[in-house]
């Protein structure tokens, strides 16, 4: 089982670099000219500016910070794995599963099975005796499925402000909007993604198996976690937070009451901030639905998910949302190359029901 996924990994890292380094379609060519002209600087740190952040990348981009990857970047965050130990960072979805309240519902129907095909007679090879007379039959399902389920990375286009409904790089909903998804950012514009990884165990340093709920995590938090854990952040990096909310996902999330209960404890927008505007952060995801801190009942609101707007609309900064860090917290793994392929489904706002992986 170990071999086979090791082998199919091989497969998806081969297929990023292959795809950066021929300058894949998510890569504009002035993106590939800063490429070309930046591989000596390190990896990652192409678009970033400390104190200001990522960008900009010109009036069409799509992709945001990831520009900065490079082959030069992604080589460096390959030549992290020296054990070639593959950690599965996605969860399993179901009907059941807990989600944000702002997502639909979803139902995974069988359209075919081996009985029904037999019982209605209506697929008439297969019903053919004489051209199947070893019952041959199969499974194939339909879904209803939000975009925004299970383990996640929001794109670019799936949070909007203003009268004018814009999002990143003042993409507009009566321009770029329409009936079957956005026609501007939308999942297919996330390029695969292998860069250094980096977890901050905040419930670890805490000292609790998960953060209590509104749990505010600060700045302050996110420095004492990485000097505990003797982990050092660099420009690209991806950056992972733990609360410990997967540890209570179980099979298929289906303890909405447990997992809520943890699921509001989330970085503040200082933290965003300081990660992107000082760290150089090229992705920031969490082991929530969320990722951002959410307020209790008694606590003052600094605006409807702010986090999402800085990162989302003005930094063009991927959320990754609903990894599970639990081996990794387990194993106490805080550096890692972290590896993720979206969906090609356009028109969706987020690669959804992912299983990226860390590999050390």
């Amino acid at each position: 089982m170990l071999r086979n996924l090791l082998i199919a990994c091989g497969f998806l890292i081969a297929f990023g670099l292959g795809w950066i380094m021929s300058n894949g379609p998510f890569t504009s060519g002035a993106a590939t000219a800063r490429a070309d002209a930046n591989q000596g600087e390190g990896p990652g740190v192409k678009g970033w500016t400390k104190g200001k952040g990522w960008g900009p990348w010109g009036k069409d981009d799509e992709v945001g910070s990831l520009n900065a990857m490079t082959a030069a970047s992604m080589k460096a965050a390959l030549g992290l794995v020296k054990e070639g130990k593959v950690y599965d960072l996605g969860i399993n979805y179901d009907m059941e599963s807990y989600k944000w309240p702002g997502h639909s519902p979803g139902a995974i129907m069988t359209f075919r099975g081996p009985e029904g095909i037999r019982r209605q007679g209506d697929f008439k090879a297969a019903a053919d005796l004489k051209l199947n007379p070893d019952k041959i039959g199969w499974h194939s399902c339909a879904m209803f499925i939000s975009d925004n389920v299970a383990t996640q990375i929001d794109g670019l286009g799936h949070i909007t402000e203003g009268d004018d409904n814009h999002w990143y790089n003042g993409f507009k909903e009566s321009d770029w909007g329409g009936n079957f998804g956005i026609r501007k950012c939308d999942s297919t514009t996330i390029p695969p993604i292998i860069t250094r990884g980096v977890m901050i165990d905040v419930a670890a340093f805490r000292k609790v198996d998960a953060l209590p709920s509104n749990y505010r995590i600060t700045v302050n938090d996110l420095e004492s976690a990485l000097k505990e854990q003797k982990t050092t952040l660099q420009v690209g990096d991806t950056v992972m937070i733990r609360t410990g909310t997967c540890k209570y996902w179980g099979a298929n999330g289906g303890d909405h009451k447990k997992i809520g209960s943890h699921d509001s404890a989330g970085i503040d927008l200082a933290a965003a901030r300081w990660l992107v505007e000082q760290k150089g952060a090229i992705l920031i995801g969490s082991d929530t639905s969320g990722l951002e801190w959410g307020p209790g009942p008694e606590e003052k609101a600094t605006g409807f998910i702010p986090v999402h707007r800085y990162l989302l609309i003005q930094q063009g900064v991927h959320i990754g949302e609903f990894h599970n860090l639990e081996e990794l917290a387990r194993d106490r793994v805080h550096e890692f190359c972290y590896v993720c392929m979206t969906n090609r489904i356009r028109g969706t706002v987020a690669g959804f029901a992912l299983r990226p992986i860390a590999i050390r």
